[in-house]
């Protein structure tokens, strides 16, 4: 059984760090992609959903040496979260009461890096991650823009679980700084390249497990 369990532990890790990052959208990005707290609370989601991406991506992806493996791992959050979206629209919300974040894009530019460096892990971590990082924000303010009237479907849908101090209220764009895009790529570029390296280092840390 341990043998089976060392060979297979790369594959495991795939499918839990894949199921909590639906988990995380769920309730890191809540129901609305954070559109009840506004932009505040887009640049905590988009630190979160850079760096969670690209721990589990350039992991996976160092772990099979093939450019690819980045946005095919993305691909399967994605499917797993619009899966997830299937649960609140059992429950009377619409589809659309949570946003899918765009990471297949951000986890492209990763595996287009991996490939042009030839295949250097070093390159993969501070460029890739760096890339990461600044464009994810740029692609889900993009998806964000999307929605039909976020702000109207947080006082129609409120979410079942929230307690009374966290209902919705009326965005304060600008307030604290005018761009939340810019401050989101910056601080997800200089957070995903250690985060990045941290998926590479449990890459390493795996293999020496399974060779024990």
């Amino acid at each position: 059984v341990m043998v089976w369990l060392r060979r297979t532990t790369h594959y495991l890790f795939i499918v839990v760090v894949a199921v909590n990052s639906t988990l995380l959208t769920i309730n890191a990005g809540d129901y609305i992609f954070y559109t009840d707290w506004a932009w505040t609370s887009f640049v905590v989601f988009s630190i979160s959903q850079s760096t969670m991406l690209v721990v589990g991506a350039i992991y996976y992806m160092l772990f099979t040496g093939v450019p690819g493996t980045a946005t095919y791992y993305a691909t399967i959050m994605t499917i797993y979260t619009w899966v997830a979206k299937g649960a609140w629209f059992a429950l009377g919300y619409p589809y659309d009461f949570v946003v899918t974040p765009v990471w297949i894009p951000s986890a492209m530019l990763l595996d287009l890096t991996y490939w042009a460096t030839r295949r250097n892990k070093h390159a993969a971590i501070i460029i890739g991650g760096t890339l990461v990082g600044l464009s994810l924000p740029i692609f889900n303010m993009i998806n964000l823009l999307l929605v039909r009237d976020p702000l109207e479907m947080a006082f129609k849908y409120p979410r079942p679980t929230l307690p009374p101090y966290m209902t919705p209220i009326e965005p304060q764009v600008g307030k604290f700084y005018n761009s939340p895009v810019a401050l989101g790529s910056g601080a997800g570029a200089v957070l995903s390249v250690p985060i990045a390296a941290l998926g590479a280092k449990l890459n390493t840390w795996t293999y020496r497990w399974m060779a024990a």
